[in-house]
């Protein structure tokens, strides 16, 4: 296997040397490619010419443009301002030219640094533009050369090209009506030009960076062409020593084009399957015979590839040599796409019949050394120096309780011994004729049986375990040795049993009879409970029903007024006591049955967001006479499986002490939210608060944070309690955070799954007793 190796791992380099396979229309295409390459330096100069002529004659376009531009405005800039002096003649009578150039220039003419002056008959100047007064009073002749026919004939004499101040500048004027002098309008050529003088800077910058890049691109060109000539010469040579290397290692070349249905071979191809080599690509149908029927088809891998399935190919199979016989052929390949997209599968195909030959051989032995192995009557196991198995018959899964996976080739032993079946004893066993590495030991299976096991290292660092049943040997010894022991032993504890049976018959006897009489004192107790419940009931509900009544009667005047509003006041009184006392029998009651563990909660859908707004409807009465504010935060639906009254009572007691212990014109706030499996209610107030020491006993049966001498509001210390074991009944948990006049919140965390009715009872009675 080690050619096969070595000839996979050079791979690449053989698929990126496919094209070599081609060498002669390869050279073929290089000397083609040689005239081309020697007329792209003439291209790039003759490009390069072109370019500067252009621009050159754009720049003198563009100055051209600028100087005719300049006349126009020069000319319509004079004969504006005759216009205006004439027109300042016929409505004012006179001309003034210092205001014409202050007031009368528009300003677009004036850019570019260019200005107007006015100067007399001999040529003075008498007024010029703002920012020009220094020329007042100077010669404009001496000023400006050639200034005669200007002055002489004004706008006849057109836009002249001359120098004012020693620069050179355009000069148009203009006489002015009423012998008011002549307007000459002088743009300076240094200023006109500034901007086309940058852009003949720039484009000559850019000109050069291009030709400069140009050449570099030029030099690195014909630099890149001979490492390319000298690239193809050496590709040539490799392809040949590629030929080469093929042959020897019984390794061929191939290149499928899927689209086709062509496959081009490597020389060595056809020497493997003995075939005459030709130049030539083979169809579909030549190549599909050759292919050993039970090895698959051709078409299903073509399918596969078109369809993007497979990125690459793996395969061992057979083809016919010339001979008749069969080949065994391993073939590894790449699916790529050419320039044009066409798919192909390139690869290599490697002769491993010897391979296939000694592989067979090598099963037929392993088959044969297994089966020897799993037909013998002792567990057997074999590991490999890293304690990991390599081999175990059946007889030892059978023995341990293990499966086929639980000992998959390459499990670490660890592993296996984690689940396999422990033995309930073991015993080690020595001998002096053990070998080195070697040892033994008896263990003691759960089904009774013994077995021996012995375990020696193999020379690879290895070791091999054989179990064998000892079940019948252990018995015979086991049973010479406890004949002896059993018959003092029947002996001893026929005595000891008959001395214990005595004193546990006492023992009994009195447990019995104390069992008897405080079963009798708890029926009898739990007995007169219930009825003493049962008759506080019925005996104190019944007259408070009356007394609500006839209260409410009379605190009405159903029958007619009662005469005095003193009365009407005692009446009052005396339904809101009687409602309070039916509240109080009935919190007792509550929480009798829940003591008792009689308390049966019906778990059904419940939308807690409407049993929240109905809770706080109860107590918005009562919150309205205190003026307090109730706020709640809560979604407009949330299921959650409760018992419905249960939860309602929970929500309208922890609301009805909030609002209790609130002052007047207090807060009373209440969250609901759900996280996860679980809803979280919150019920805060910013009333009179909880000392820390008290919140410990806070929430027993009668437990009140005020005594009978401080206490400010009625109660009897029931409603907490309550709340918090329903709460527990539900399976959830109440928590209490209070600070002294600062308020006290109370957070409740509920089951959104609800709970199994049977085991929150048990719950509720384990936590009574």
């Amino acid at each position: 296997m080690s050619r096969f190796e070595t000839l996979l791992s050079a791979k690449a380099e053989i698929v990126g040397h496919a094209k070599i396979l081609a060498a002669p229309a390869y050279e073929k295409l290089l000397r083609s490619e040689r005239p081309l390459r020697r007329s792209i330096p003439v291209l790039i100069i003759l490009f390069l010419a072109i370019a500067a002529v252009a621009r050159l004659a754009s720049l003198v376009s563009e100055r051209y443009t600028i100087e005719n531009d300049v006349a126009r405005d020069l000319k319509i800039a004079a004969t504006l301002m005759r216009a205006e002096s004439q027109f300042a003649l016929m409505s004012e009578g006179r001309v003034d030219g210092a205001a014409l150039l202050t007031s009368e220039v528009p300003s677009e003419v004036i850019e570019h640094g260019r200005f107007a002056v006015i100067s007399d008959a001999s040529g003075r100047i008498t007024a010029a533009m703002p920012g020009y007064e220094r020329l007042i009073g100077r010669d404009l002749r001496l000023l400006m050369g050639d200034s005669q026919a200007l002055l002489m004939f004004g706008e006849r004499a057109g836009v002249q090209e001359t120098v004012f101040e020693g620069n050179d500048a355009f000069v148009a004027s203009a006489t002015l009506a009423e012998d008011a002098g002549t307007v000459s309008f002088i743009q300076p050529a240094a200023e006109l030009f500034a901007s086309w003088r940058q852009s003949v800077h720039v484009n000559v910058t850019l000109f050069v960076l291009t030709s400069v890049i140009m050449l570099m691109v030029l030099y690195a060109y014909f630099r890149q062409a001979t490492r390319a000539e000298d690239a193809d010469a050496l590709y040539l040579e490799t392809h040949l020593r590629v030929d080469t290397a093929l042959s020897r290692g019984h390794c061929g070349l191939w290149d499928w084009d899927i689209g086709r249905g062509r496959m081009y071979w490597s020389r060595s191809m056809y020497e493997i399957l003995g075939m005459a080599p030709k130049d030539d690509v083979l169809s579909f149908g030549e190549i599909a015979p050759l292919l050993h029927p039970q090895d698959g088809s051709l078409f299903d891998v073509a399918r596969r590839v078109a369809s993007g399935r497979i990125g690459h190919l793996d395969r061992v199979f057979r083809m016919r040599h010339s001979d008749g016989n069969y080949v065994w052929l391993r073939a590894r390949a790449d699916v790529t796409r050419c320039a044009d997209n066409e798919v192909h599968l390139i690869g290599i195909a490697v002769d491993v019949s010897e391979q296939q030959e000694l592989a067979r051989r090598s099963d037929e032995a392993n088959e044969q050394l297994n089966s020897a192995i799993e037909n013998i009557s002792e567990t057997f196991v074999l590991c490999d120096n890293r304690d990991r198995v390599i081999l175990c018959n059946s007889k030892y899964r059978e023995t341990f309780g293990l499966t086929e996976a639980d000992v998959a080739r390459g499990t670490p032993l660890e592993t296996v011994m984690a689940k396999a079946r422990r033995p309930i004893d073991s015993q080690l066993v020595t001998s002096p004729t053990f070998a080195a590495g070697e040892r033994a030991s008896e263990a003691l299976l759960p089904d009774g049986r013994w077995l021996l096991m012995s375990e020696r290292r193999t020379t690879d660092g290895g070791f091999v375990s054989i179990g064998t049943d000892v079940t019948q040997l252990k018995l015979h010894q086991a049973r010479l040795s406890d004949s002896e022991r059993r018959l003092i032993a029947v002996i001893e504890d026929l005595s000891t049993a008959r001395r214990d049976a005595e004193r546990k018959a006492g023992q009994l006897t009195e447990l019995n009879t104390s069992f008897a009489a405080e079963k009798e004192r708890a029926e009898t107790a739990s007995r007169a409970k219930t009825t003493f419940l049962a008759n506080m009931s019925h005996e104190l509900r019944t007259p408070l029903n009356a007394i609500l009544g006839f209260s409410e009667i009379m605190r009405d005047g159903t029958f007619g007024p009662i005469g005095c509003q003193k009365y009407t006041e005692y009446c009052e009184d005396i339904h809101q006591s009687g409602h309070y006392l039916l509240r109080l029998i009935n919190d007792i009651l509550d929480m009798a049955k829940i003591e008792a563990g009689r308390l049966i909660l019906n778990p059904e859908e419940v939308d807690l967001a409407e049993t929240v707004a109905e809770a706080m409807k109860i107590v918005a009465i009562q919150a309205e006479q205190k003026q307090l504010t109730l706020t709640v935060a809560a979604p407009e639906t949330l299921q959650i499986r409760s018992d419905r009254r249960a939860t309602k009572q929970i929500l309208i007691n922890l609301l009805s002490n909030a609002v209790k212990f609130t002052e007047q014109g207090g807060s009373v706030r209440l969250g609901l939210k759900q996280v996860g499996d679980a809803v979280l209610i919150s019920i805060g107030d910013d009333g009179i608060g909880i000392p820390q020491e008290a919140l410990r006993t806070l929430g027993r049966p009668f437990e009140q944070i005020e005594n009978e001498w401080t206490r400010t509001n009625k109660g009897t210390g029931l409603g907490l309690a309550i709340a918090r074991s329903l709460v527990e009944l539900h399976g959830g948990r109440m928590r209490i955070s209070s600070r002294v006049g600062a308020g006290t919140i109370v957070a409740l965390r509920l089951p959104v799954e609800g709970f199994d009715a049977g085991e929150r009872r048990d719950i509720a009675i384990a936590s009574a007793a």
